[in-house]
């Protein structure tokens, strides 16, 4: 692959930029399921320069990162639109925040069910199997 080209790895995330010999190489923008975005400078396949873009449009700063750290927990949109009145608790981001199935766990690309050990996305599709861990009692 070469020249301005549009690549969709398995995982949804879609290359929208340059190629050169089959690798990420110029100008190109990564976009991924979520909504967010990596718009990058790229050399031979890897990232030199780059910013990444969550899907609510905040960006990330590697050197003057101050979100949702020890001296303000505010989410994003909190920081944009205002708290909410005393007693309406935000617990995501995302308002108003998902339905979570009961016993189940959010993990950003869909839920995990600890029973089934299995991670669906939002639609109810399959995504992974977990993986056990050797610390984790059977």
């Amino acid at each position: 692959m070469e020249g301005h080209a549009e690549y969709i790895l398995p995982t949804e995330t879609r290359y929208v930029g340059e190629m050169k010999d089959g690798m990420f190489h110029g100008q190109g923008t990564l976009y991924f399921p979520s909504g967010s975005r990596y718009d990058a400078i790229w050399e031979k396949g890897l990232a030199i320069k780059g910013t990444y873009t969550f899907s609510d449009g905040l960006q990330y700063d590697a050197k003057n990162w101050h979100y949702c750290d020890s001296y303000d927990r505010r989410f994003y949109t909190e920081i944009c639109h205002g708290l909410k009145p005393t007693g309406i608790s935000q617990l995501t981001n995302m308002d108003p925040p998902r339905k979570i199935p009961a016993g189940c766990y959010d993990c950003g690309d869909g839920f995990y069910n600890p029973t089934t050990r299995v991670v669906k996305d939002y639609q109810d599709r399959f995504l992974r199997n977990a993986v056990w861990s050797a610390s984790e009692p059977r």
